[in-house]
């Protein structure tokens, strides 16, 4: 039988040879340094300046911690080292508490439209500003953990209102750090110091820092952006989740704006016969002036899936890469953890009966000689069977009904 290990501080045992003993650490740190929120900030900003200036910090590689497997759950768990955040409460009047049909996936009538969410540990829901309307430089207090979110969110304080507001935090961001934020506006400084004219270099040398929320029309090509919006106006929803991005791949929204311009002015000022007013623009010509006109208003963004989508030169984006990089290293080590994340467990449907599934029933590991389908007796898998039957074998392929609300037979 194994004697206990003593793991007492500061003990002093009768035995003169021995020293006191200390505590035995169940952690173990990879590639740990030294971070802490107490620690003051090696960030080279200018307070008295409204613009930050990029931070300067140090390189870091895939930092985990690992733990002595004292116990099973603990043997596989690993967790990204996070120390610098913030160890008390959220403030208060940020949050409000989740409760009702949300946590069991229910929606407003009851009915479970979110398989497998259900129980989970208590938690309060934080209000994070995804616009950033507000003007004026912001001080970066404190990094805190969401447990709504796999990112981290920062507290910062307006130097001018005083004013509290959670934001998503950037890879990187530090404790005293300054973000700004230009979707109101360029403020009179920045004008200024730009001789009342806009200067595209000198623009982007003073705003396109990590954290401030700015246009896309504002940002430099290649820049990597978070939490990118939609739409003019709307909260940021693109690319908020731990450590993902997208990248502004071209603009030219400026030179392709004037050559618009210019062929109106140019077909203004030409003279115009009766017959080719009553004639009009072709179909072919009105669909070049839209790609032109869409193209003069829209940024090509390519995001962390591969995809190249085209999105409206207003939209707000937030220089940097979303926080928490290495949360897709971490490993649960457990099932209990994930009920405590609100996830319940997910069963294949071969091991159920019959009555709950399409594939259960039967002897032994079989689904009964049918094709894949979801719980609800829908083709899944993709197959002949998901596809309509006009895309089926056809050496042509047919185009689809124009009117999709009253599809034929077999379209659907």
């Amino acid at each position: 039988m194994f004697q206990p290990r003593i793991a007492l501080q500061g003990v002093r045992l009768p035995f003169r040879c021995l020293p006191s003993i200390p505590i035995r650490r169940f952690a173990s740190v990879v590639n740990e340094s030294e971070t802490s929120a107490t620690q003051p900030s090696n960030s080279i900003y200018d307070t008295a300046e409204s613009f930050a200036p990029q931070p300067q910090r140090e390189a870091t590689g895939l930092r985990l911690r690992t733990y002595r497997p004292i116990t099973p759950g603990v043997r596989h768990l690993r967790r990204p080292i996070n120390d610098h955040l913030w160890k008390g409460r959220p403030v208060h009047r940020l949050t409000f508490p989740k409760r009702g049909h949300a946590k069991g996936g229910r929606n407003n009538s009851g009915r479970i439209t979110m398989r497998h969410h259900g129980g989970g540990h208590k938690r309060r829901i934080r209000t994070v500003d995804f616009v950033r309307m507000d003007p004026g430089a912001h001080l970066v207090e404190r990094l805190e953990h969401d447990p709504g979110r796999t990112a981290h969110i920062a507290l910062i304080r307006n130097k001018k209102t005083k004013k509290l507001s959670y934001i998503l935090a950037p890879d990187g961001l530090a404790v005293g750090d300054t973000v700004e934020s230009y979707m109101s506006g360029i403020p009179e400084e920045l004008w200024k110091s730009m001789g009342g004219t806009v200067d595209p270099g000198v623009l982007a040398a003073r705003t396109a820092y990590r954290g401030n929320c700015l246009p896309l029309h504002m940002i430099p090509v290649g820049t990597s952006i978070f939490n990118v919006g939609l739409r003019p106006g709307m909260k940021g929803q693109l690319c908020r989740s731990a450590g993902t991005y997208a990248t502004v791949v071209a603009k030219g929204s400026d030179s392709r704006q004037k050559d618009l311009e210019g062929e109106q002015e140019a077909e203004a000022a030409r003279p115009v016969d009766e017959t080719e007013k009553k004639k009009g623009l072709t179909s072919k010509e009105k669909q070049e002036r839209q790609k032109k006109e869409r193209a003069a208003q829209h940024i090509t963004v390519r995001l962390s899936s591969g995809e190249v989508r085209l999105i409206h030169k207003d939209c707000c984006a937030t220089i940097g890469i979303a926080s928490n990089p290495n949360y897709q290293y971490t490993q649960l080590g457990k099932a209990g953890r994930s009920r405590w994340l609100n996830i319940r467990p997910t069963v294949r449907g071969l091991a159920m009966n019959a009555m709950d599934h399409p594939h259960g029933g039967g002897r032994g590991k079989s689904k009964g000689n049918v094709d894949p389908k979801s719980p609800w007796g829908i083709p899944t898998k993709s197959g002949y069977k998901t596809r309509p039957k006009w895309k089926i074998n056809k050496a042509v392929v047919h185009p689809r009904p124009r009117n999709q609300g009253q599809r034929r037979r077999g379209y659907n």
